[in-house]
């Protein structure tokens, strides 16, 4: 199996759940065209990744994901800049946002595409608690510019879904859905 993918969050996930995989990022450039929804963006995302990496792996099972925020329509992901990563916390302080991840698993023979989303709640945040996070530069390879396993945790006031799909992979789902692929 081969993870189309850089994430230590989810290298380390899926290795914690006992997958044998081969990591091999994706190199192309992820864009997504205006107007776009958080799901379709997503799943867009994914299969972008997985693609390109099953091209090059063929006789191997693939598996592609990608993870934003979103606040209504607003999609975001990693922040640019401090000042970027500043206005993305400013925003969704007080505020409950959806955390999308859309997965791509490409198999000689089949395919599944799916996402998962979660809602997380956030407390309101102050300017100089936002300031001292980024400091710390966790936010700063992170959709939605937090982690919620890591500082970025103390922002949470609840969540309502799958706390893995926050971290980056939805993994329960993605063993369920790999054990239905293996099945059929």
């Amino acid at each position: 199996m081969i993870r189309a993918s850089k994430s230590p969050r989810r290298i380390e996930l899926m290795t914690l759940a006992g997958f044998d995989f081969l990591s091999v990022p994706a190199i192309k450039e992820e864009e997504i065209p205006d107007g776009t929804s958080p799901s379709d963006a997503v799943l867009m995302l994914s299969r972008q990744k997985a693609e390109e990496i099953a091209e090059k792996y063929p006789y191997n099972t693939v598996i592609g994901a990608d993870t934003v925020v979103a606040l209504g329509n607003e999609i975001m992901g990693k922040p640019e800049n401090e000042q970027d990563a500043f206005d993305m916390l400013k925003k969704l302080s007080g505020k409950t946002h959806t955390v999308l991840t859309g997965v791509c698993v490409i198999s000689p023979d089949k395919h599944i595409h799916f996402y998962e989303k979660t809602e997380v709640e956030f407390y309101p945040l102050g300017d100089d608690e936002i300031r001292q996070y980024i400091a710390s530069g966790e936010p700063m390879d992170k959709a939605g510019a937090y982690g919620i396993q890591e500082k970025g945790a103390m922002f949470v006031k609840r969540i309502n879904g799958d706390f893995y799909n926050v971290v980056g992979l939805p993994i329960a789902r993605l063993a369920r859905e790999l054990n239905a692929l293996t099945e059929k």
